[in-house]
């Protein structure tokens, strides 16, 4: 037999007037009456989309971008373009939409329940300790760019082992028997899953990619050269080079120049994420396209999804693109 309003009364020790206004006008009842309305509520598995939906007006109707990313800003292009795909997608509906890194985020003395926020995606590399918190304050979470052991969330992901398919495939037409990589740290889900797909599609076509032919580095130019130039600066050297982002690409480029290499001709060098830094190189470069605005929208239909209370798949995939340039 489901409960009643009256079973929740009696739990709480609330009228039930009381308990139907918690409900439909939140702002109208104290704070600690609501807090009990809810918690007999949530113990009787009373009504649970009623729940979320007081929850949700209680809140404003607000959600949140926090970009999880080491030393970022809002600024950051790749997230930047996810973020207009949420803003897009939010504007078409009664949604408000707040903006932040997770850094800033936490250093507000506020909490994410006094900024009245029912819904929160988290774009990078976000800590456990962080979707806890707001796990704990009933927030509803979705992921871009990212997937975490451990906890039950929707993630919004681009296809990585698509986009790396069909970058080595690019290579392999254009005759290259030995491709090398550089990966640079950033966020540990998506380097791992280009590296293993990389891994996948080399082997696939008979590629044989020894410990040698790849290099890790930090995620920026100047360290991106430093491991390019050890490993193009062998007699068996590859002859294409795969970077793992546009800016490990870049260090690439960088590297060939000081060793004197043509590119393509010595070298071919690819990358990943296609973002502005392409145009400005010379040559351009040849790389994988993250249809990234799309993976915004996506992410606000599925938080929506979650706060209705509806079926929500586990992983949506946004298809990548090769756009080919003077590099490969």
């Amino acid at each position: 037999m489901n409960p009643t309003i009256y079973d929740v009364s009696k739990l709480s020790g609330v009228s039930t007037a009381t308990i139907s206004r918690a409900f439909s006008n939140p702002e109208q009842v104290r704070e600690s009456t609501r807090r009990k309305v809810f918690e007999a509520a949530e113990v009787l598995h009373y009504s649970p989309n009623a729940i979320a939906r007081a929850m949700a007006r209680q809140r404003t109707d607000k959600l949140a971008f926090l970009i999880c990313k080491k030393d970022a800003t809002i600024l950051d292009e790749f997230y930047a373009a996810i973020c207009e795909g949420i803003m897009r997608e939010t504007n078409k509906s009664d949604h408000q939409l707040l903006i932040s890194t997770a850094a800033d985020w936490r250093q507000t003395p506020s909490t994410a329940q006094r900024k009245q926020v029912e819904g929160v995606i988290l774009g990078g590399n976000a800590q456990p300790d962080l979707v806890s918190e707001f796990q704990s304050q009933h927030i509803a979470v979705v992921l871009v760019n990212n997937r975490m052991t451990g906890f039950d969330l929707p993630c919004v992901l681009s296809d990585e082992y698509g986009g790396v398919r069909q970058a080595i495939e690019h290579l392999v037409d254009r005759g290259h028997r030995h491709i090398g990589m550089i990966a640079g740290r950033f966020s540990p889900f998506i380097v791992g899953a280009r590296y293993n797909a990389f891994l996948s599609v080399t082997q696939a076509h008979g590629i044989r990619t020894g410990t040698q032919d790849i290099q890790m580095c930090d995620a920026n130019v100047d360290d991106a050269a430093r491991a390019a130039q050890e490993l193009l600066d062998r007699p068996d050297r590859p002859t294409a080079v795969f970077g793992v982002n546009d800016v490990v690409a870049a260090g690439i480029l960088k590297a060939a120049s000081r060793l004197k290499l043509r590119v393509p001709e010595d070298v071919a060098v690819v990358g990943f994420d296609d973002s502005a830094i392409c145009g400005m190189l010379e040559p351009e470069l040849t790389s994988v396209r993250i249809n990234c605005r799309r993976m915004g929208e996506l992410c606000v239909e599925r938080l929506r999804a979650l706060l209705a209370g509806e079926e929500c798949p586990p992983v949506t995939t946004v298809p990548a693109e090769l756009h080919v340039r003077g590099s490969s």
